[in-house]
């Protein structure tokens, strides 16, 4: 752990990369020149099993790789990880360890916490999940009138359900169980109406997942779908489970079918791999191929855990995100996949990178001086393109993660438009944009003139099967958690989201107040809030004039 007191950009070499960039920003650095350097791919190329990372395309030489490889060095980030997977209570804020990557480790070894082998715990919920899938699946268990559960809905708010959600769209082509699954998340009403029209409620199974079973939004949510099956006949406890942690609430037999147990150290955005996103994915896909989902991020972790500084692929992707936020200046991050199955990818990064690392003060509650993440954005290819790519291309420049598939999940058939299959045109696409981001063009006419010069990596995969798509959520998370090594601030807590709430509680009173009162009168000081509530009440917009 840093001392106290300490800031890495107080540092020798975090000046030195300081003096680099600016040197960097010479005429002849741009990358029009750099990616026509002999061997640019191979040594600016790394790559683990299915994984290939080209970051050739960025901004950096030989000698920024060398001042990065300096600063993970200063940071101490090898052992700041090894101390984590390890089970230290590297969440210094909230006292506990951080082991999403012990929810796809497998049996044959102990990993003891506060005196409890946690890998026993995660093996005894994994066998359960085993079980329960396949009995749903099997239909030895069914709803209240005896009909097959065909319909899940996943109620949780959040990392309860971000990252299940771009799982199970990326391998949605593999979900053969005749299960489908819908997420319940957001409070607003409309989430709940548009759920109830796409499920049958006697084939209908409610997950409600939620740590402390406290989650405002969550319970609400809750307790409208177990209404909604009331009226509809059904006995809410035979159409739901729980996920949760021991002794909360929701942990309470007889009032569900099961309890699937979540623990306090695994934080909800890097819970995927865990009960959180086990039952219902094992309910879509079954429990092998989720398994083979746990199998992929395992093999990422491990290569994230022994690999060299050099060749380790989320520590380089890492050390490349602190070049272009601190030094080069990016404030922003576009995550673009050339594969419609990854379109909740960035939905999923965003909340795993902005809640993790955007913070203002180091573990020691030093107040950072340098900017701790970046606005994560993004959509498929060729989908961007026609949305926002102009700004990529002319207007403020921002990074971008391409990724790629080799072979997609659907065959593609004799059709060829143009002269080419669909996933051949896909692939042009990915290597002319990555191209042109960086080598711009000159044009006479400045409406025409392109500056290049705009970094970007690529990520490819052989295909977007249960491992590799494992691969990729590992990938990203320990990316993540390297950044916050190198910033040394805690990526497993998140106070940020505490303020709002507080203020929406005291709210919250005043309407209940109101509802019970219709002659109360706000007692909110403020114009503004008042106006806003009184609206709310008043049913429309009131004519201000």
């Amino acid at each position: 752990m840093a001392e106290k007191g300490f800031r890495i950009s107080k540092t020798p070499v975090w000046k030195k990369l300081k003096e680099h960039a600016e040197e960097m920003r010479r005429p002849e650095y741009h990358l029009k020149h750099l990616v026509k350097q002999q061997d640019r791919l191979s040594r600016f190329s790394l790559q683990n099993i299915d994984f290939f990372y080209d970051f050739s395309r960025q901004r950096v030489t030989n000698k920024t790789m060398d001042l990065l490889f300096e600063l993970a060095e200063t940071a101490d980030v090898a052992t700041k990880y090894h101390n984590m997977v390890e089970g230290c209570k590297v969440n210094v804020t909230e006292n506990r360890a951080a082991l999403h990557t012990a929810a796809r480790s497998f049996p044959g070894q102990s990993l003891m916490v506060d005196g409890v082998d946690v890998m026993h715990e995660i093996g005894s919920v994994r066998e359960r999940i085993r079980r329960f899938t396949k009995e749903v699946h099997t239909g030895i268990l069914r709803g209240s009138t005896g009909k097959h559960f065909r319909h899940v809905v996943i109620i949780g708010i959040g990392g309860s359900y971000l990252g299940t959600e771009f799982v199970s769209q990326a391998l949605f082509a593999f979900a053969d169980k005749g299960i489908s699954l819908h997420f319940l998340s957001n409070v607003d009403s409309h989430n709940f109406e548009t759920v109830k029209r796409q499920i049958e409620p006697e084939e209908t199974l409610c997950i409600i997942i939620s740590k402390s079973f406290t989650t405002v939004e969550t319970m609400a949510n809750a307790m409208i779908m177990k209404t909604y099956l009331k009226e509809c006949g059904l006995d809410p406890a035979q159409h739901t489970v729980t996920v949760t942690s021991k002794g909360s609430p929701g942990d309470i037999q007889g009032e569900c079918i099961e309890t699937f147990h979540m623990f306090d150290y695994i934080g909800g955005r890097f819970s995927v791999t865990s009960a959180v996103g086990g039952v219902p994915l094992s309910l879509a896909l079954g429990y092998e191929r989720f398994e083979r989902f746990l199998d992929g991020a395992r093999e990422m972790d491990i290569h994230t855990k022994y690999a060299p500084v050099q060749e380790n692929i989320p520590l380089v992707s890492a050390l490349i995100g602190i070049w272009n936020n601190n030094f080069l200046g990016y404030q922003a991050q576009g995550i673009i996949p050339y594969a419609s199955p990854l379109a909740k990818l960035a939905p999923h990064i965003q909340q795993l990178n902005m809640e993790s690392n955007g913070k203002s003060v180091t573990i020691n509650n030093v107040e950072l001086d340098a900017s701790s993440g970046v606005i994560i954005f993004g959509e498929p290819g060729t989908n961007a393109q026609h949305s926002f790519f102009q700004l990529a291309h002319q207007g403020h420049p921002f990074p971008i993660d391409f990724i790629g598939m080799v072979s997609p999940q659907y065959e593609q058939g004799d059709c060829k438009p143009h002269g080419v299959s669909n996933h051949q045109e896909l692939w042009a696409n990915l290597v002319s944009q990555a191209t042109a981001l960086a080598i711009g063009k000159d044009s006479k006419d400045k409406t025409r003139f392109f500056q290049g010069n705009r970094p970007s990596s690529t990520l490819l995969l052989n295909d977007l099967s249960p491992a590799n798509i494992g691969r990729l959520l590992s990938y990203y998370e320990a990316q993540t958690v390297y950044k916050a090594f190198i910033w040394d601030i805690n990526p497993f807590d998140q106070f940020g989201v505490e303020l709002g709430k507080t203020i929406a509680n005291d709210l919250r009173r005043e309407i209940v107040t109101k509802n019970g009162n219709p002659e109360y009168r706000f007692s909110q000081t403020d114009e503004i809030t008042r106006f806003y509530l009184e609206t709310l009440f008043h049913g429309k917009l009131k004519d201000q004039q």
